[in-house]
């Protein structure tokens, strides 16, 4: 895989994230629907073990929830691309030892 390739790949993603994002379906996902049907859905941990730094995907004062969900899914895909960039070199330098 080339350099070109991964720069590609991060546009697309970065492009989902940014303009597709803010489309996608307001009705809870899977699991939330399961917890409303099974009745736990009100037994969450009010202090959860990991904080969300964009809970909700909303960004903090920020009162457009399109463009919240717009920044806080661009910055996530930028999070993820650079931690699995940085964990491929690792295991690349590591490799080579």
């Amino acid at each position: 895989m080339t350099k070109r390739d991964i720069f590609y790949g991060l546009m697309i993603a970065l492009f989902l994230a940014i303009v597709v994002s803010p489309f996608a379906s307001p009705w809870p996902d899977g699991l939330e629907k399961v917890a409303q049907s099974k009745g736990f859905m009100d037994k969450e941990r009010e202090h959860p073990l990991i904080l969300s730094p964009f809970s909700d995907y909303l960004w903090p004062n920020l009162d457009n929830e399109k463009i919240a969900t717009a920044l806080a899914g661009g910055v996530g895909a930028l999070f993820v691309f650079i931690a699995g960039y940085g964990m491929g070199m690792l295991i690349k330098l590591l490799k080579r030892k």
